[in-house]
């Protein structure tokens, strides 16, 4: 057996509750078969006091088995003896180590519900594991605490945002703690901690040295409501994600940063993590490396001169060169007011006012209307030798490739639509081998290059393959001076910026007289917020932080000259880049990290976290691990092993009937539009199966609609799991978690489903404890013998835990339980249950619900935790 960390001793509060009445067997017996629904939502309660108005006899008559006199005392044990502590200074690097991490929470205000355990039970069941097999195990919680929430609500109500940050913490905290995840708890961090942000602000001074942070005028999506820039994914048609407030786009100077330096390798290093692969391919799409040609185009004015102008394109398809009927330029384009005549000008001016309200997602939207307007000028295609029109269309993005692009409208969709629309001419240059191109639509697969000769311009590619023709065309574009080969990606840099308060403070200062830029001396971090009362949006796009006059005008302490302090804060995603390498070395005040903790922790061995984080915080955290890599402060160059994204719980299943006008209910096979049709949920109670689908109970021949919803507050589906520990406890609900389905499927909740797995633990309980006494509790040991196992128990116990030893190192959490399902069933025919087949059993249940492993173990003779036992092989 492995020795206890900390040394511990047992030493919990034993204290049973007192006998109660023996209850008639008619009441008992309803107490074994559905225990949890007569429960009244009453709370857990510590000791043997009451934990609402039930009184402990009462409670005692009712429950399954005693959780929640267990659950209470194994909490206070873990954490008065800091059992999952894992050593800071004298930890043993001889030994293997595992670092597990959950995606830390934005603390909201609403806590948790039942979806929010399903990651943090997984990763505290393999970090339990692996303790158990020997590892040292890095297992930690804090908080992503900065955001725009926090700083709405302090808006609506007059709280600080720290007031309501540390009161939604104390309330996840407790919530965590509930459920008896084993975290480290003295590792505890928060990146609105001023402890902590001096290392984010570190980090800032760290790009600016190697020019990775600048600051330039960009078009940024802007909500005058919330006084801040959004991010095109906070931002739907055309308003904000939060609050539904109009947004538009207007030119802002920001902070950015240059992730795009570290674009190619950002895609290479992807290849070597264990991360689901749609991941993976959603990054590299983000990235969006191409390859393909730069050419310009000379631009000519209506009289059909040119006019010293040239525009560059980019295209990945420069062999369709000879189908370009027109150029597209983006309403950002730098140099649109130069290709404008005056009597296009209002027409642009207004298609430009309506292009600036609408995000990027939605103008690069493939189902969205293609709308554009004429430039008034054209440009000379430099195969053809023709003039071509130049048209301003929002589906081309100023910020991807130069901010122009060769349309192609035979070959590619979007140029196509437009095209037709505007009644733009479509000239086919590819057809696929062996098939004659009349056919309807464009043609965007390859193929082979059909009318594309120019004697004039010394280019003929006809006949080419679109590889051959795509290489000779560059090879053209670079010998006449026209372009040449080029490498772009989708992938822009990072706006670093937002205009509000609750945010790290920028460690840089502007000298007043001249405008430089003069970063902070690191002996000077943290450079903390101010206090402030209004944090209300100026309404002139200036940050609430320039209210703070007294904070904002300050001295540059190495010249002594008058200088203003950045109003701008840093975005949330900020202190969630690094957070994870914190957690190595949290009391650190001399370093982000010491060396040696870091390279024996480095990297996370298993990340787990929602799918919904794919792309932008796990880019960006790469992102940062990388330039930090560069500069010697971490030793891997990627910072997350292994990835798991677990999927949702959604709310349990609703039933809906469609009713016509006259309120008959329909069957949902008979209804065609539904639009048509108003909608009534039908209760739980009122519906039955029938083969395949649903129905009401009471005509068979009306179908329902069975669906489950993600859980919101709108919808009224949102379950609490302080509730469902009251009523089930919390084992109930780790248990019912793991075993509902695949950890990264989504599946609904069940009631029904949570009272079986309840029923499962109470029969464990029964097993070793033995039936409860006529008075309602249970005998202070167990009824385990000390005889020696048989073959057919031993031989029932191995195959348990090969299974279970399997299941959890490959995450199947369920099929792990079903094995131990197996056993309990199998161990129910026995006539005894020897010591050594129990306690190993036992050990086996621990990681799944650790609460009731550890009271059995206890009354099993032993006077320790069992949380560094060896796991049974």
């Amino acid at each position: 057996m492995f020795e206890i960390q900390s040394k511990q001793r047992f030493q919990p509060p034993l204290r049973f509750l007192p006998a109660s009445p023996t209850p008639s067997p008619s009441v008992l017996l309803l107490d074994l078969r559905f225990p949890c629904r007569r429960f009244s939502r009453v709370r857990c309660c510590s000791g043997g006091g009451n934990g609402g108005s039930a009184k402990p006899q009462q409670l005692q008559q009712r429950r399954a088995y005693p959780f929640d006199e267990i659950e209470p005392r194994w909490q206070r044990y873990w954490e008065e003896n800091r059992t999952f502590r894992t050593p800071d200074e004298d930890l043993d690097m001889s030994k293997p180590k595992c670092y597990i991490l959950d995606m830390f929470p934005y603390p909201s205000g609403a806590g948790l519900h039942v979806g929010h355990p399903l990651g943090y039970t997984a990763t505290d069941i393999l970090s339990r594991f692996k303790r158990m097999k020997g590892f040292n195990v890095l297992h930690p919680m804090g908080w992503d605490a900065f955001g725009l929430p926090a700083e709405q609500y302090a808006i609506e109500t007059g709280t600080h945002p720290k007031v309501t940050t540390i009161r939604n913490i104390d309330r996840f905290r407790s919530q965590l703690k509930l459920l008896g995840f084993s975290y480290d708890w003295d590792r505890e961090i928060s990146t609105t901690d001023p402890e902590y942000y001096k290392w984010t602000q570190w980090i800032f001074l760290q790009l600016l040295k190697r020019g990775l942070a600048y600051q330039a005028e960009v078009p940024v999506n802007w909500c005058p409501a919330l006084g801040t820039v959004l991010a095109n994914e906070e931002v739907v048609d055309g308003v904000s994600e939060r609050g539904g407030f109009p947004v538009i786009r207007k030119p802002m100077r920001q902070w950015m940063l240059k992730i795009t330096s570290y674009s190619e390798r950002l895609l290479e290093d992807l290849d070597d993590l264990d991360w689901p692969e749609s991941i993976k391919e959603m990054q590299r799409n983000w990235i969006g490396r191409s390859e393909g040609a730069e050419l310009e185009f000379h631009v000519i004015g209506s009289d059909g001169q040119e006019r010293g102008i040239k525009l560059s394109v980019y295209t990945t398809r420069p062999d369709t060169i000879f189908g370009a009927t027109y150029l597209v330029v983006a309403p950002e384009h730098i140099s649109l007011a130069s290709l404008v005549p005056k009597e296009q000008e209002k027409q642009v001016e207004e298609y430009r006012e309506l292009a600036a309200r609408k995000s990027e997602l939605e103008r690069t939207d493939l189902q969205k209307e293609k709308t554009g307007v004429f430039s008034g000028s054209y440009a000379k295609n430099p195969a053809t030798g023709e003039s071509i029109p130049i048209w301003i269309a929002d589906y081309v993005l100023g910020s991807y490739g130069t901010g122009a692009i060769m349309a192609v409208p035979a070959h590619d969709s979007r140029d196509y639509e437009f095209a037709v629309k505007y009644d733009i001419p479509i000239i086919r240059v590819v057809e696929p081998a062996g098939t004659s191109s009349n056919f309807d639509g464009p043609y965007v697969d390859d193929g082979f290059v059909i009318n594309s000769s120019n004697m004039s311009s010394g280019l003929n590619i006809n006949g080419l393959t679109c590889k051959e023709a795509a290489t000779e065309v560059i090879d053209w574009l670079e010998r006449t001076g026209h372009g040449s080969k080029k490498v772009n990606y989708k992938l822009r840099d990072w706006l670093f910026a937002r205009q509000r308060y609750w945010g790290e403070p920028f460690p840089v200062i502007f000298l007043n007289e001249t405008g430089e830029l003069v970063p902070l001396p690191e002996s000077q971090l943290p450079l903390t917020l101010p206090e402030l009362d209004d944090f209300t949006p100026t309404g002139t796009g200036e940050p609430p932080l320039a209210k703070a006059k007294t904070w904002v005008n300050t001295i540059d302490p190495i010249s002594g000259k008058a200088a203003r302090r950045e109003t701008n804060t840093m975005p949330q995603w900020a202190g969630s880049c690094w957070y994870y390498l914190r957690f190595m070395d949290p009391k650190n005040s001399t370093a982000l990290v010491n060396k040696d903790k870091e390279r024996y922790w480095s990297p996370v061995d298993i990340y787990v976290g929602g799918a919904e984080h794919s792309v932008l915080h796990l880019l960006y955290a790469r992102f940062w691990h990388k330039v930090l890599y560069d500069i010697g402060v971490v030793s891997t160059i990627e910072p997350f092993r292994c990835l798991i994204n677990q999927g949702l719980i959604l709310g349990e299943v609703e039933y809906v009937a469609y009713k016509d006008a006259e309120g008959r209910l329909l069957s949902a096979d008979s209804v065609s539009d539904v639009g048509e049709y108003a909608q009534e949920r039908i209760p739980i109670e009122k519906v039955t199966k029938a083969g395949d689908f649903y129905v009401l109970k009471d005509d068979l021949s009306i179908r329902l609609i069975s669906r489950s919803y993600k859980m919101s507050k709108s919808r009224g589906n949102v379950i609490n799991p302080d509730d469902v520990v009251s009523e089930y406890g919390a084992d109930s609900l780790r248990l019912y978690e793991m075993f509902m389905g695949p950890l990264r499927d989504s599946k609904a909740w069940s009631t029904g489903g949570i009272e079986g797995v309840h029923r499962f633990l109470a029969r464990i309980w029964r097993l070793v404890v033995g039936a409860p006494l006529p008075d309602g509790s249970y005998r202070e040991g167990t009824v385990v013998t000390d005889d020696k196992p048989t073959l057919e128990q031993l031989r029932a116990l191995h195959k348990c835990i090969d299974k279970v030893s399997e299941e959890i190192q490959e995450t199947r959490f369920n099929t792990g339980i079903s094995a131990m399902m197996e056993f309990i069933n199998a161990a129910y025919k026995w006539d005894n249950h020897p010591k050594p087949i129990m306690e190993a059993f036992i050990l086996l249940l621990s990681p799944y619900a650790p609460h009731m492993a550890e009271e059995l173990w206890f009354r099993l003779g032993h006077s320790s935790s069992l949380a560094y036992e060896n796991f049974p092989e």
